[in-house]
């Protein structure tokens, strides 16, 4: 159940926003009990808002000696605390203490509603990589970090910030990781990367988890404690440098195809749902190359087996996946197709 609003500020700035109503409620209370019958519970709202404002107008109906003490008290008291209320709304937004409750507030619902997104734990240089690019492709995701200072000048169009200690369940349990459909563990200490893979496929069986290795020796660990796939930067870095000496064209072609905004081709994976027209069709039935130019580099069976140059009477089946290489423009053409979605 959500909190109402009157939570989602500080108590001290609750308290100075409700002390003009709650001086205009004393002041009709008190004016109209002085007054009697002869005032009705507008005479004494009016009366108690002109001595609140001190315009200077006259009685609504004229008052006693008690009456004029009660006004008299009730000015000096209301002016009193109208400056501290307006005094303390002013600290809270110069200071920005409002837009910072505001703000916390804000991301806590979002962290409640935030469905099948992307948990990244760490900011640092490779966790600010993947989440530039989850930014570009429009994609939902969390950030779990300790030092909110990583954020600063780095808009976040489709991230959530948690601060925080990522190898504590409760940090990840904020950050929906029950809910979310992948965790990306990219801490800088293998140790911490290994907790944190081991504590989300506890929290989520289903969960698809890929984990950083610093150490060559802790890809195995990784992977049995529930990794899907374990990247190593250095091993990596040291693949394309070798590739790079020995095939330059082949790492200029995986280069520019990997890239998002490449202009010309593009390697992108492509998941038939059920639904999907092209369910039950082989490869030479849709024959993707001549229809949309997409050349067709191999196709994961949905028992995982994965056939690399797949034949023409290989057959598509749900849940299986095809990887492509083709323009971007027919590429979403075919994801289209592929997630069963008819065209508007």
């Amino acid at each position: 159940m959500k909190r109402p609003f009157r939570h989602r500020v500080p108590p001290r700035l609750w308290m100075a926003a409700s002390v003009p109503f709650v001086l205009l409620g004393s002041g009709t209370l008190g004016f109209k009990i002085i007054g009697g019958p002869e005032w009705s519970w507008f005479d004494a709202m009016y009366m108690s808002a002109i001595t609140l404002t001190t315009v200077g107008y006259g009685e609504t109906h004229p008052l006693d000696d008690s009456g004029r003490l009660f006004t008299i008290f009730f000015l000096f008291t209301g002016v009193f605390l109208l400056f501290y209320s307006a005094t303390e709304m002013i600290r809270a937004v110069v200071t920005g203490q409002l837009r910072a409750a505001l703000g916390k507030e804000s991301v806590k619902h979002m962290l409640e509603e935030i469905r099948d997104h992307i948990v990244v734990c760490g900011l640092g240089r490779m966790g600010r990589l993947i989440c530039q690019e989850f930014d570009r492709q429009r994609v939902r995701y969390v950030i779990v970090d300790r030092n909110p200072k990583l954020l600063d000048g780095w808009p976040t169009g489709f991230g959530v910030f948690l601060q925080g200690d990522a190898t504590e369940d409760d940090v990840l349990k904020r950050a929906g990781v029950e809910r979310a459909k992948v965790l990306v563990a990219v801490l800088p200490s293998d140790a911490d990367n290994l907790y944190v893979t081991l504590t989300g496929r506890v929290m989520s069986p289903n969960l698809f988890i890929v984990a950083r290795a610093e150490q060559e020796v802790s890809e195995p660990k990784l992977r049995r404690v529930g990794a899907n796939q374990v990247v190593s930067p250095y091993v990596i870095g040291g693949h394309r440098v070798a590739q790079a000496v020995l095939r330059p064209t082949v790492d200029h072609f995986l280069e520019q195809a990997a890239r998002l905004n490449a202009a010309d081709y593009q390697i992108e994976e492509a998941v038939i749902r059920k639904g999907s027209s092209l369910c039950g069709k082989t490869l030479r039935d849709l024959n993707l190359r001549e229809a949309m130019g997409i050349v067709v580099l191999a196709m994961r069976q949905p028992d995982g087996e994965i056939v690399f140059n797949p034949k023409g009477e290989s057959t598509i089946e749900p849940s299986s996946v095809i990887v492509v290489v083709g323009r971007r423009e027919h590429l979403d053409e075919l994801e289209r197709i592929a997630a069963g979605i008819k065209k508007a």
